[in-house]
């Protein structure tokens, strides 16, 4: 009996399937080459092409995260359903200008043998950069000098590096040194079910204490072009540690954990819009310090925390108040980090009032100006 041929539907073709691997690349997935090629055998195993059994193959294989799997909905329709329409989207539906939607070589060939380091990139205005090359662009560009056409790729971007280095931080953390004594007792029962050889030993020791971070960000006026994505930078590692506690603070503190404990960044996010925090105010750095020291410090200060500033140190109070507020915090904690956005300027130095009354206190004193810079937190930590 002769076997059916396969009729492949041209909307997707294999050169078509290569393309909106590099369209989701692009813009937010972290999907390589080996996913590309994974992709493209997925969609010929599938057989006749259908529209919804092409769309779960294709995020099975292309997605890594439950925030890639939720993006992954909105690129595809955006994809089909606007970029690759020769007369414009379908009535009621619209391409979102904040995608990238710029096609690669249509040539299958090249789009497979491409490595994940080179480019595709377009002359003129507006230069689209695209892959591995573009990441490491944005990860160098300051924060507050990022174009309105990189913003989108710029937050996809952080978001993804920032979960990645906080989960493996969350993993380091867990890892523990076996005590010094074994438990016998404990060992003895374990063995029965192995005939009595001690298979697995139990060990005695004091039960390790958990590790906390306090983020305290500055969200007055001369922070405003940082202050966002450092929002994003304590959402990822909120995620993912759960003894973090954020805070923001201008001339009052406000406590924004309980903000960020939600699943998805945009909802957080809405949540903060509706919250009277006082962004882009004054900066009382001291006299906020000294409010976090009052209403929180007994509870969250203590030889396993490492607290964390996020400011540019332009601080309106005075100076022997902050100086007095951090003696305060460092005489109790792990570690106190300051991590100041203009150290990213070439001629800076940290000659301001409030800047030279908190470096005698500081431990790590770093830039933050850009995401190469926050993801450098790592070896601090």
């Amino acid at each position: 009996m002769e076997a059916t041929t396969r009729h492949e539907d041209p909307a997707y073709s294999t050169a078509a399937i290569i393309e909106f691997c590099h369209f989701a690349r692009t813009n937010g997935l972290s999907a390589g080459v080996q996913q590309t090629l994974s992709a493209v055998e997925a969609s010929a195993a599938i057989g006749v092409a259908d529209r919804q059994a092409i769309a779960c193959a294709l995020r099975a294989v292309l997605t890594s995260s439950k925030e890639e799997w939720d993006l992954f909905d909105r690129l595809f329709e955006i994809f089909w359903n606007g970029a690759r329409s020769e007369t414009g989207p379908p009535s009621g539906e619209t391409s979102d200008a904040r995608f990238s939607v710029n096609k690669p070589n249509p040539s299958s060939r090249a789009l497979m043998t491409r490595s994940s380091g080179e480019t595709s990139s377009t002359d003129g205005e507006g230069k689209a950069v695209s892959g591995a090359s573009a990441q490491q662009r944005l990860q160098k560009v300051d924060l507050s000098e990022a174009s309105h056409n990189d913003l989108f790729a710029l937050e996809q971007i952080c978001l993804r590096l920032f979960r990645k280095m906080a989960l493996r931080l969350s993993r380091r953390l867990k890892i523990r040194n076996f005590a010094d004594r074994v438990d016998m007792r404990r060992t003895i029962r374990r063995s029965v079910p192995h005939g009595g050889d001690p298979v697995v030993l139990a060990f005695q020791g004091r039960k390790p204490r958990k590790h906390r971070l306090v983020i305290f960000l500055d969200i007055s006026g001369s922070m405003n072009s940082y202050s966002l994505f450092l929002v994003r930078f304590a959402y990822a590692l909120q995620k993912y540690f759960q003894q973090t506690h954020t805070f923001l603070f201008s001339t009052d503190v406000v406590e924004i954990t309980g903000m960020l404990r939600t699943r998805q960044l945009p909802e957080a996010l809405r949540k903060l819009s509706q919250c009277a925090t006082g962004w882009a105010g004054g900066t009382k750095i001291g006299e906020s310090l000294r409010s976090f020291n009052r209403q929180y410090g007994r509870k969250l200060i203590s030889r396993n925390t490492t607290f964390i500033i996020l400011s540019d140190g332009w601080d309106t109070g005075e100076p022997a108040t902050l100086a007095a507020e951090l003696c305060i915090i460092s005489r109790r904690i792990a570690k106190l980090i300051w991590l100041n956005p203009l150290m990213g300027l070439k001629d800076y130095k940290p000659i301001t009032r409030g800047m030279s009354a908190a470096l005698p206190y500081v431990d790590v004193f770093a830039a933050a100006h850009n995401l190469e810079s926050l993801l450098a937190l790592e070896r601090y930590l």
